[in-house]
């Protein structure tokens, strides 16, 4: 065994993916966040428009939010690491040996 788990525990023969419903939910969660930050950008630029360099900051900095949005919600979640043991193929399941034939 490569690794230090124990003996009898059971292995991983497949690794199932995320939900799709999981994930379009993870998803629209991420650009709902993104494009909500757009407004309070917004709105505190016209809050400080006596100060042209701070205003003019916000506003450039809620112009690529749609678009880092966009591109951050249609990208797949990482996959999640397993802990779990995966098959060993070097391993024998029949060890060899003397097999013995008898004829009749």
């Amino acid at each position: 065994m490569k690794n230090s788990e124990p003996e009898d525990a059971p292995a991983l023969i497949t690794d199932a993916p995320t939900p799709y419903e999981e994930e379009f939910a993870a998803r629209r969660r991420r650009y709902s966040i993104m494009m909500s930050m757009r407004v309070p950008c917004l709105v505190l630029a016209a809050v400080f428009y006596q100060t042209p360099w701070l205003a003019a900051a916000l506003i450039i900095l809620s112009i690529p939010l749609p678009w880092c949005a966009v591109l951050i919600a249609n990208d797949r979640l990482p996959r999640k690491s397993s802990a779990f043991r995966r098959f060993d193929t070097d391993k024998k399941e029949l060890e060899p040996g003397d097999h013995r034939v008898i004829d009749g």
